[in-house]
């Protein structure tokens, strides 16, 4: 392995960079935290009216009715995203939309669209899970860890 040193930078760089760093648009903290509570709240609602949509609609209970109410917020998501929309209502609403259900079906679809060109197997079969892949992982593990906690010190 290569051991490189950081170049450190003169007199007039240094300068730059504070200037630059000055300069700088400020992140506007207050309003993007209440846009993404806002919108997190009405990807929420927008779910809940599909679990009580199919509670009612169907004759199922609450628990049952979730299922299909996430698979059509994922089909939602994954449409919007192969439309376009979903990018330009992330940019607005920030990451209020990209709660579990509707940020993994829109990583999964953009990573599918970016690679189609690639064809079904080696690219949209493939590369679909670049991202996801990591996610599901990570969700897996956790909740093996989780149980196997509960199942310690809970019995």
């Amino acid at each position: 392995m290569v051991n490189k040193k950081k170049k450190s930078l003169n007199q007039r760089q240094k300068k730059y960079q504070k200037m630059a760093k000055k300069e700088e648009p400020k992140p506007a903290y207050l309003s993007n935290a209440l846009r993404a509570f806002f919108f997190g709240g009405l990807v929420a609602i927008i779910g809940q009216i599909f679990t009580d949509f199919y509670r009612l609609t169907f004759d199922m209970d609450t628990q049952e009715a979730g299922n299909p109410a996430v698979a059509t917020m994922i089909f939602l998501g994954a449409m919007l995203t192969g439309l376009g929309v979903f990018d330009k209502i992330a940019r607005f609403a920030g990451a209020g939309v990209t709660v579990p259900v509707t940020g993994f079906a829109n990583s999964v679809a953009s990573a599918a669209l970016e690679y189609k060109k690639e064809g079904f197997v080696f690219g949209v079969g493939s590369k679909m899970f670049t991202l996801a892949g990591s996610v599901i992982t990570f969700g897996v593990v956790t909740a093996f860890i989780i149980g196997l906690i509960y199942a310690i010190f809970i019995f």
